[in-house]
């Protein structure tokens, strides 16, 4: 089996810490990713070229929308979602447009593993 690789890109350690231990969890053997805002996301993408990326959209500087279509132009094989608290019908709208999953935080395990394991499709 080929091992994936997923960035996690949260402004908050916290938040970060508690989905890789999700994907720690349910996916041994991943490579794990890390940024703190969208401008590190980048530079780790162009990096490592990871499968799946998992954005909170309320970031300093870059927020997760403008960085989500970044990666969409700049990586289009990677399979991205938005996991954020923020439940505002124009986030939801934009994120659809852009072709971009929507995850709600709190973090449910279950919603996660389905995207990882099943492709990057938004549950």
């Amino acid at each position: 089996m080929t091992s994936r690789s997923v960035l996690l890109v949260d402004d908050s350690r916290v938040a970060r810490m508690m989905t890789r231990s999700v994907v720690e969890k349910f996916c041994p053997g991943w490579t794990i990713l890390e940024a703190e805002t969208g401008e590190a996301a980048l530079d780790a993408a162009a990096a490592a070229a990871p499968d799946f990326v998992l954005m909170d959209v309320n970031m300093p500087g870059m927020g997760g929308l403008e960085t989500a279509r970044l990666f969409r132009e700049r990586f289009p094989a990677a399979a991205l979602s938005l996991l954020t608290a923020n439940i505002q019908d124009s986030v939801r709208e934009e994120a659809a447009r852009l072709g971009v999953g929507y995850i709600t935080k709190p973090l449910r395990e279950e919603i996660l593993v389905r995207f990882l394991t099943g492709g990057g499709r938004s549950p």
